[in-house]
């Protein structure tokens, strides 16, 4: 079930009026039903594998908690982190590995013929796992004491707003929401679904419009040209932003109907003056995930300066193969991780150089200038991101320096399959408006900094305008196809 579906629109509702039907005593067995039915719909099969895992983490939380040494608790740790991390590995990665295995003994003229596994990927694995093992984390470090109630552990795992793409919501915030007893409130009502018709405006509206252009271009890239190319791989880096965000904002704005407030999950990161700074407002619980449970652990920015990169680059690389199982996520979490490593040894060199010069004017257009070039170097990394092979990505490279004839009238049949060609040009502008008021509200937000929630906290008449105008625009212009939200797979 996805969130830009009907059966999505009807389900939240039943579940939603239900919920404040009920004593506050019974609600989460609604809630829990609730995500296990909205984790099941797509494959029935794979709810064994999160309610097993959860119930072994909640048992070994306790273990731990319980241990009465450092040595037991740091085994018992080690043990329940192994289980979850190793199922991850099996379902998600098993496949690559293999095949990354065998292509390489191939190369070497050896020949064994390992047999190819074929998994079907659990729905959310990676974002529950991380959930799980942060829970974990806290319970050894003594930060959080165990849950006692299995039933509110297994809601923390599966709460289904954040259920398949996140926020990774940590349990020290989320679980002592669902002990507090919520009211219907008709601020977070209409403050909920403000966030969740912004969401479909940037999935339905933005996202999904500007993937056919996308899908095409990286179907055949062989055959188009610099332009073209170019072209797609700014659209996906709108594409990329607005599909999660939209996710994001859908999730937090259902959460809030029903009382919670998860944490937000962007923060306008194409404003980002450099990659460390994309870092911290792009999949924030992700960054702050990895900075705290790895990043941290390995030694931080506390060790020698090699072992500072060497730390970085591992955290990078392991993000990247978080996303996914092929090499393409991994060339993108090195990029990602070389582009920091290089700031990081050249940062006192530039700290020297922008101190020598202080005019106001100089240091303002170097602040638009690194905006730019940040936004140009993710723009680049996302090739690799979106394309299916590193052939593939390499052959999107250097078509951006064949070339470079590009008619609109060729992006408006390439955006829709007939041959309307004035109607076509003018759905491709109108993609490309959205996009620019999208970055507009970003830009305003940016320079008061604020949240897109702020824009609903004035007065009645421009709240009721906004929200209406809204509406309009995603009935009017969203695309209505069903499309799945890319982070599901991951």
């Amino acid at each position: 079930m996805s969130f830009n579906s009907i059966s999505f629109i009807v389900f939240f509702t039943v579940v939603a009026i239900t919920f404040f039907a009920l004593p506050h005593r019974w609600r989460w067995i609604l809630l829990l039903v609730s995500s296990y039915f909205f984790y099941g719909y797509c494959e029935l099969k794979y709810l064994v594998v999160i309610v097993a895992t959860t119930v072994v983490s909640f048992y070994f939380a306790k273990l731990i908690q319980n241990a009465d040494n450092l040595r037991k608790r740091k085994l018992l740790l080690g043990f329940c982190i192994s289980i979850n991390i190793c199922t991850l590995i099996i379902f998600k990665y098993l496949t690559f590995f293999v095949a990354s295995i065998d292509s390489l003994l191939n190369s070497a003229r050896i020949s064994i013929n390992l047999p190819v596994i074929h998994i079907l990927l659990p729905l959310g694995i990676s974002f529950y796992t991380f959930r799980i093992v942060s829970y974990l984390m806290d319970v050894y470090r003594k930060d959080l004491k165990a849950e006692n109630h299995l039933g509110i552990f297994a809601l923390y795992v599966s709460f289904f707003p954040q259920l398949i793409a996140g926020p990774i919501e940590r349990s020290p915030h989320l679980i002592p929401q669902f002990y507090e007893m919520k009211k219907f409130d008709p601020k977070k009502f209409v403050e909920g679904f403000s966030l969740i018709l912004w969401g479909f405006f940037l999935k339905l509206v933005i996202a999904d419009r500007v993937a056919i252009y996308v899908n095409a271009i990286y179907k055949n890239p062989e055959i188009y040209t610099g332009g073209h190319c170019l072209l797609a791989a700014y659209f996906f880096t709108y594409q990329i932003f607005c599909d999660f965000a939209g996710y994001s904002s859908i999730a937090i704005g259902a959460s809030r109907i029903f009382g919670y407030d998860l944490v937000d999950n962007f923060r306008r990161p194409y404003f980002s003056q450099s990659l460390r700074e994309f870092w911290t407002r792009w999949n924030i619980t992700l960054s702050t995930w990895f900075r705290d449970y790895l990043y941290i652990p390995l030694g931080g920015s506390r060790v020698s300066k090699l072992r500072h990169m060497i730390n970085l680059g591992i955290v990078f690389l392991l993000s990247g193969l978080w996303h996914g199982a092929n090499w393409t996520f991994l060339a993108w979490g090195g990029i990602h991780g070389l582009g920091i490593i290089t700031s990081e040894l050249t940062s006192e060199f530039k700290s020297h150089l922008l101190n020598a010069i202080r005019l106001k004017a100089f240091h303002r257009t170097l602040a638009v200038a690194r905006v730019v070039v940040t936004f140009h170097l993710v723009c680049l990394a996302w090739v690799f991101f979106r394309a299916n092979s590193i052939s593939q990505a390499s052959t999107i490279f250097a078509n951006l320096f064949t070339c470079w004839h590009l008619s609109l009238n060729d992006l408006g049949l390439i955006i829709l399959p007939f041959t309307g060609d004035n109607y076509a040009v003018a759905v491709f502008l109108t993609s490309v408006f959205f996009i620019g008021l999208m970055q507009g509200v970003e830009l305003i937000l940016e320079n008061r900094t604020k949240r897109v929630l702020d824009l609903w906290n004035t007065s009645g008449l421009f709240k009721g305008f906004c929200l209406v105008s809204l509406m309009l625009i995603i009935l009017f212009f969203g695309e209505f196809t069903s499309s799945p939200f890319i982070y599901r797979q991951f």
